[in-house]
């Protein structure tokens, strides 16, 4: 028999492999049409929420209750992630820390968000002068960095919970207020704009009832964006100890406690650290993924 003979022919692929190959396609365009960063971001966001929402009934242990005997403890059945320095259970704290933590980050953007909001629609629809004076405004707290704002107001006022959201909407409404103001100045020179005025319709309806919805899809995207800025910045300003004072704890003044122990109980440090960095990535792939749904209707239109 010739060697050539036997030496295996190239065939064509059986039709299984094309099959294959075809599914494996058919999901990768099923992901990227249906935006998988916003729904991966959503599935995270909402465990997370049912968790601090569920706390007080699923914690394990008062997060303030002491058990020196069992002082770093390392992980076990009783507690999962181990005790922190006093004998405190580190998930029980952790599930109430981030109550405090994801409240303030939340209610500061929500403010954050109405106020740039509703500034930049009145500024691009009054204009002139009062334009002017916004966008000068805008751009001074822009470029004041939030725990300067922070520690101003903790100087003069108190550390507290009320002062740190005071702190970080102060200067949390600009990057809202400037984009709010490009997306009006572009909608008020639409059709329906000019016919509202026509019909006599005040300029304050006009805001609420046309340029502000009309300009809510973008606006929004932004603002799933800088929760994860806010959520960071409420951690470092805990961990310096701007945040919320004793007995009640978050995740940055369980970094800032857990500091002394890094070396001999890493957990204690990675447990908050790793639970800040899931919970910003889930609202950023959020607004990541908003922002790509807007971008692709606005190109198919």
């Amino acid at each position: 028999m010739a060697l050539s003979s036997t030496l295996p022919h190239n065939r064509a692929p059986r039709p299984a492999a094309r099959g294959l190959s075809h599914r494996a396609a058919t999901v990768l365009r099923a992901l990227t049409g249906r935006h998988w960063t916003l729904h991966a971001g959503a599935v995270v966001l909402v465990l997370v929420i049912a968790v601090l929402l569920l706390t007080p009934w699923i914690a394990p242990y008062d997060p303030a209750h002491q058990d020196l005997a069992h002082r770093l403890a390392a992980p076990s059945a009783q507690h999962w992630l181990g005790t922190d320095q006093l004998g405190r259970d580190v998930l029980s704290r952790l599930m109430y820390g981030g109550r405090f933590s994801v409240s303030i980050a939340a209610i500061t953007l929500v403010l954050s968000v109405v106020a740039g909001t509703v500034i930049g629609a009145f500024s691009a629809r009054r204009g002139g002068i009062v334009d002017e004076i916004v966008m000068r405004t805008t751009d001074l707290f822009i470029s004041i960095p939030d725990v300067v704002v922070a520690l101003f107001l903790i100087a003069a006022f108190g550390a507290g919970y009320g002062i740190l959201i005071a702190a970080l909407t102060l200067v949390g409404w600009t990057p809202f207020a400037r984009l709010m103001r490009g997306l009006a100045l572009d909608i008020n020179s639409r059709e329906y704009i000019e016919a509202a005025e026509a019909l006599g319709c005040s300029k304050t309806f006009i805001i609420f009832r046309h340029v502000i919805p009309n300009a809510l899809r973008p606006v929004l995207s932004l603002g799933f964006l800088r929760f994860g800025h806010k959520l960071i910045t409420v951690g470092g300003l805990s961990y310096l100890g701007l945040g919320v004072q004793p007995p009640d704890s978050d995740w940055g003044a369980m970094l800032l406690d857990a500091q002394p122990y890094m070396e001999h109980v890493p957990l204690l440090v990675i447990a908050p650290g790793a639970t800040i960095f899931i919970t910003a990535l889930s609202v950023t792939l959020i607004g990541h993924g908003l922002e790509l749904k807007r971008k692709r209707r606005a190109d198919a239109v």
